[in-house]
């Protein structure tokens, strides 16, 4: 007798066929994988009006199971996508980083693209929506990268997990943004600043920023135990930030990047750091038991708490309008050491390890202009030298 082909319950992934509904509509259904709980093979139908079309789709459909870029559609929308990975996916970053993704989508992307299916969003619907951010809502371009940052985050994951087949945010164009020259303040000011501060109670916080380049949060972060008196050396590995996720307060966090770094000051400044050491030791006497200084921060107020950082700036920004420079920001300071540093010679690593920057090539990029004073400097360096060695 003929051998007869075993039977299986399993059909082949892709396969189909179609029929006619009693509605008059044409049904095309399609294997697409075999159910793990059950074993039985889960089907994906098409409809269409007349037969050629529903071949046609059921065609597309089969190509796409055999292509392997078959990803069956779901109701999920944009907004409830970005709930999801704000909820489950940012558990590893930066509270106040969190805050301010949590603070876009909830703002700008759920509004705007909110109510769109995940799996239909495109990049022109993507790039229309920043077009009318700028246009319309009238946000920087720097808002609108960063927005951008946090949509195409989320969609990669989205893209991860199989529920789209491409990113549409991969392939917008970005609203230009339109570098600025940092703020310093000039060289004939720095004694009019420095005498400015002499003898107010944030002296040695301004002073200590001007020559070492540290964030606000940086040096208001300090604390004893990153001091190091007798080698000369401040680590950096923390920062003095509103907490914004939890909304306690202001709080001790990692440092920008989240990589610590160790730099060695000026003498002077290593000294100034050392009479605010005697100044607080002066002040823990008077203060007795209302002194309260836990975390062992550098900068306090006669009770050991720390600064406040929106304080400290109010008081800066009257200093420099009292000199002539009212324009000058805080982080002027920062820019100010960076410049005065690589005009002196120092070498650029150097300077960006004291900065905390990722690369020389973003200080490079920022401090441009420095780096064609300097370019001038090394000319005329080299035509002397050929001045004197062709005599």
């Amino acid at each position: 007798m003929p051998k007869t082909e075993r039977k299986t319950n399993r059909a082949p992934q892709g396969a189909g066929g179609i029929c006619k509904r009693s509605d008059g509509r044409w049904q095309g259904s399609c294997t697409i994988g075999t159910n793990p709980g059950t074993g039985k093979p889960m089907k994906k139908y098409v409809y269409a009006s007349t037969e050629k079309e529903c071949v046609k789709k059921l065609k597309a459909l089969q190509s796409a199971i055999e292509n392997g870029t078959f990803i069956e559609p779901n109701r999920m929308t944009v907004g409830r996508w970005m709930d999801i990975w704000a909820t489950e996916y940012l558990l590893g970053v930066k509270p106040n980083t969190a805050y301010e993704y949590r603070a876009h989508i909830k703002n700008h992307i759920t509004p705007a693209l909110g109510a769109v299916k995940l799996q239909k969003l495109n990049p022109h619907q993507v790039q229309a929506f920043y077009n009318d951010l700028q246009r319309t809502n009238g946000l920087s371009p720097k808002t609108i990268k960063n927005l951008h940052g946090v949509l195409h985050k989320a969609l990669k994951q989205a893209l991860l997990l199989g529920y789209v087949r491409l990113n549409p945010a991969d392939n917008v164009t970005l609203p230009r943004i339109e570098k600025t020259e940092v703020q310093t303040l000039p060289d004939d000011a720095l004694p009019q600043f420095l005498q400015a501060i002499e003898g107010h109670p944030f002296a040695s916080v301004y002073f200590v920023t001007l020559f070492t380049g540290l964030r606000k949060g940086e040096v208001l972060g300090l604390t004893w135990d990153c001091i190091n008196f007798e080698r000369g050396t401040v680590l950096i590995n923390k920062q003095l930030q509103l907490d914004r996720g939890t909304r306690k307060g202001y709080a001790l966090m990692s440092t920008k990047n989240d990589k610590p770094r160790r730099i060695t000051p000026a003498r002077t400044v290593m000294q100034r750091l050392w009479q605010e050491r005697v100044r607080q030791t002066e002040c823990g006497l008077k203060a007795g038991e209302l002194w309260s200084n836990p975390q062992g921060m550098v900068f306090t107020n006669e009770f050991g708490r720390h600064l406040s950082p929106d304080t400290v700036y109010k008081h800066f920004k009257s200093i420099v309008t009292s000199i002539g420079y009212p324009d000058i920001p805080f982080h002027g300071l920062r820019h100010t050491y960076a410049v005065n540093a690589l005009q002196a010679g120092d070498n650029v690593k150097v300077v960006q390890g004291n900065l905390g920057h990722h690369t020389a090539a973003f200080t490079l990029d920022v401090y441009g202009h420095v780096t064609d004073k300097m370019q001038q400097d090394s000319a005329e360096r080299m035509e002397r030298l050929i001045q004197t060695v062709a005599k």
